[in-house]
């Protein structure tokens, strides 16, 4: 029977599925990496997404102010 992974050469973290002829990463602690720096980026983002709806209400009760002290 048939080895279904193979060691790619020259890459310790990649073996091929012989079945699919795909390439899968192995490297786990970078998988972790990734998805660490992936939900940082995500919590960055929804923060300006946040401040800049703030932004806009703050806009918004100013221009209602002045609208009343006129």
């Amino acid at each position: 029977m048939k080895t279904r992974y193979l060691q790619v050469e020259e890459k310790e973290n990649l073996i091929r599925d012989t079945r699919s002829q795909a390439i899968l990463n192995t490297d786990l602690e970078g998988l972790k990496a990734y998805r660490t720096q992936k939900r940082k980026f995500n919590e960055i983002e929804k923060i300006k997404c946040d401040v800049d709806d703030i932004k806009c209400d703050i806009q918004e009760i100013k221009d209602m102010i002045r609208a009343i002290s006129r």
